[in-house]
């Protein structure tokens, strides 16, 4: 395996957790701060933690530094690609043909008691891959990162800590048959994984930490997608309902419409309320949603709530305070208060737009990180940098590529 700037401060390092890798330097605080890596590609010390932004375009890869959206690297790549952020300040997870390669987006900190230290350097991929054919779900829950590879059903529980290290480890699981699924381990050991093959997807099992099975159900079809809430609780979406997961239960939650699917979820730790998708027609090619779902995992009651537009599977997300957040196809962000469903911002950000028809397709995204709304516009080629708590637009800048996905690292 290729050293990077990883590897190589991490070899210095004899502690790790979840959030951060700490390691002395000889750096002093006097130092003075650059905003870039130098041009030989080696660690810069900063006055603070420098968040990122990572966007798919066409060819490749753009990362942005999240405070001014000035470009910091341009990767290319091939094939078609997919982003997911390993939740650790530093790494996001390329999905490539093949399995889940890593990308090293160069934010890292080092803590010395109660004061840190913050270097960046350019960002690249590593040569750190996991898992096989069609990677699919990336989950960041309980102090570890599970992949769920689609094509082969491995499962694999990667350590944070391992990851800044720059090791390429993790255990590994094989669900019975391969399918479109999704897994989540819990800090107990145990493993929460979805049932199904190549045509069909029924379920989920809950298995021990010796992969022996504790509680199932098929009663969740065509389930798809996950979120985590308040108190380790976790639901999936079904074609009619949800299901909600408290340690070893398992409730299911119908639909008040005999198809009512459920497919895409947004959690957040400090809500026990789930927001999710809400799609009524079973025979429609695209369904361009008018509402949503807020679900308590506490009492198992479903919210629909009425929205003033459609908005597409990449327009759902949460603030830091749990608020759901959503990017409608009229341009506007709308912020709801979920434990009442009543809307309580809207911010106009960009121009209206209609989801394409290939989900493939570049189209607006929304990614909330510390508080700030990011929205890309794929027709103006722009991104905006949005305050939750103000609905002031703090940023914006032209992109040199229509982008696809969008997510970030908070450095």
């Amino acid at each position: 395996m290729k050293k990077t700037n990883l590897t190589r401060v991490a070899a210095l390092c004899a502690a790790a957790s979840f959030a951060l890798v700490a390691c002395g330097t000889d750096s002093t605080d006097d130092a003075a701060p650059s905003s870039t890596a130098d041009a030989s590609g080696e660690r810069v010390e900063q006055q603070s933690a420098t968040p990122r932004l990572a966007l798919t375009y066409d060819g490749g890869i753009l990362v942005l530094d999240a405070e001014n959206l000035e470009q910091v690297a341009d990767i290319p790549t091939e094939g078609f690609i997919r982003l997911n952020s390993a939740d650790n300040g530093r790494n996001v997870f390329v999905s490539e043909s093949g399995g889940f390669r890593v990308l090293d987006m160069g934010t890292w900190t080092v803590q010395h008691g109660d004061h840190g230290h913050y270097y960046t350097s350019e960002p690249e991929l590593t040569d750190m891959t996991f898992g096989g054919e069609e990677p699919g779900h990336v989950v960041p829950h309980d102090s570890r990162i599970t992949l769920f590879s689609d094509g082969t059903g491995e499962v694999d529980i990667v350590e944070p800590a391992e990851l800044l290290r720059g090791n390429a480890k993790s255990t590994e699981y094989t669900v019975p048959e391969p399918h479109h699924g999704v897994a989540v381990f819990r800090a107990d050991g145990s493993l929460v994984v979805t049932r199904g093959n190549e045509d069909e997807r029924s379920g989920i099992a809950i298995l021990d930490k010796e992969r022996n099975e504790i509680a199932s159900t098929d009663e969740c079809p065509g389930v798809h997608g996950e979120a985590a809430a308040a108190d380790g609780v976790l639901t999936f979406g079904c074609q009619d309902g949800i299901l909600v997961v408290r340690g070893n239960e398992i409730e299911k939650v119908a639909s008040p419409d005999g198809y009512g699917r459920i497919g895409n979820q947004a959690g957040s730790a400090t809500s026990p309320i789930v927001l999710g998708d809400y799609k009524t027609d079973e025979d429609a090619e695209l369904e361009r949603p008018n509402r949503f779902t807020l679900t308590d995992t506490r009492t198992g009651d479903l919210r629909i709530v009425d929205f003033p537009a459609s908005y597409s599977f990449r327009s759902i997300e949460r603030g830091p305070d749990g608020e759901a957040v959503i990017l409608g196809t009229d341009g506007a962000l709308y912020v709801y208060d979920p434990m009442t469903g009543d809307q309580v911002r809207k911010i106009d950000v960009i121009d209206a737009w209609t989801e394409p028809d290939e989900w493939q397709s570049p189209m607006p995204n929304v990614h909330v990180q510390e508080g700030v709304a990011y929205v890309t516009d794929p027709n103006a080629r722009t991104v905006t940098a949005v305050d939750l708590a103000t609905g002031e637009q703090t940023a914006q800048a032209e992109l040199p590529q229509p982008t696809i996905e969008l997510t970030g690292v908070t450095g």
